[in-house]
């Protein structure tokens, strides 16, 4: 039986009971697997404690028949993990990775995934929430926090918490199949991977970029709930030249203010969808869109789902 050794990486402060999920996960697709025993390929997994550093890096199996295909680095429930923390832990994982050891990560372990330097010029997730942070500590990566899990092949990120489901299918998929996969997902009675973590996060702009001007006109549209995003208007508050109001706010929020102002209705949107009963027509009025057509289709390209499909599936 052919066999894929998976190591779920235990470092200071990761979520026990994702790793302890992932390892029935995988455990369960080993189940729905047609012919287990008869030649079919097996997923071991085993649970990898380096939550001491570098002493308990040692004590881990070197034998390269005892080393895991597989490195998977969970959520956490603290803080992400400091530089200082996870240097020893990112060394060792570098490494593997350099054998060709496959890397990933589940929303706050994106960090010590990125502490490798292998996540430098390619793309990642994390936890929507943990976005800005993760910016500013790794800029050279390529993070889009509005995708639930990036394939990279050698290299795999999930975003949210509770994404550690999609990952772990994401993976039986690739090892075991796409039938396994799906009677895995059937039996733990999760969605197959598809989901994007757009569909449940929020809008939340970065107000600590330090530019005063900027700050304001983002309180001015906060205001407004995003009606009034006239360029002119915008830039007599901010007391700036148009040009340069539109090239300071891109650098300070990493949007144009025509895309804050959509982010901001549509935010209003989801609330109104997801806790009222107004039809979409009303909804789309009721946030500054007299074209309902234009509204559902501003509405998909940020949230990912039509508003039809967001009310049913997060209606309170």
């Amino acid at each position: 039986m052919a066999e894929i050794r998976i190591g779920i990486v235990l470092y200071p402060g990761a979520q026990r009971s994702a790793a302890m999920g992932l390892e029935d996960l995988f455990h369960v697709a080993g189940r729905m697997t047609p012919d287990a025993g008869l030649g079919a390929q097996a997923l071991r997994v085993r649970l990898l404690d380096v939550a001491d550093g570098a002493e308990a890096l040692r004590d881990l199996p070197a034998s390269p028949a005892d080393q895991c295909h597989v490195l998977i680095l969970p959520p956490s429930l603290e803080a992400p993990i400091s530089a200082e923390a996870a240097a020893p832990i990112a060394r060792w994982l570098r490494a593997r990775h350099a054998e060709g050891a496959v890397l990933a990560s589940v929303c706050g372990g994106a960090f010590l995934l990125a502490e490798t330097g292998v996540l430098a010029g390619r793309a990642a997730t994390t936890h929507w929430a943990y976005a800005d942070a993760f910016r500013e500590r790794f800029p050279e990566v390529d993070l889009d926090p509005d995708r639930l899990v990036i394939d990279g092949g050698d290299i795999l990120s999930a975003g949210g918490l509770m994404s550690w489901t999609d990952l772990g299918l994401k993976l039986v998929d690739r090892f075991l199949g796409p039938v396994v996969m799906g009677r895995t997902a059937q039996m733990m009675l999760v969605d197959p991977p598809g989901r994007e973590q757009r569909y449940y996060s929020g809008f939340s702009p970065r107000l600590s970029h330090g530019d005063a001007a900027v700050l304001k006109v983002q309180h001015f549209l906060q205001a407004s709930e995003g009606k009034e995003a006239r360029l002119a208007t915008l830039a007599a508050e901010a007391g700036l030249e148009e040009r340069t109001l539109l090239r300071r706010f891109q650098k300070a929020t990493g949007l144009t203010t025509t895309d804050y102002a959509q982010r901001l209705r549509v935010a209003k949107a989801q609330e109104l969808l997801q806790f009222g009963r107004l039809p979409v027509e009303r909804v789309s009025w009721e946030v500054g869109y007299a074209d309902p057509g234009a509204f559902r289709k501003v509405f998909h390209r940020i949230v990912g789902l039509t508003p039809g499909e967001y009310r049913r599936r997060f209606r309170a």
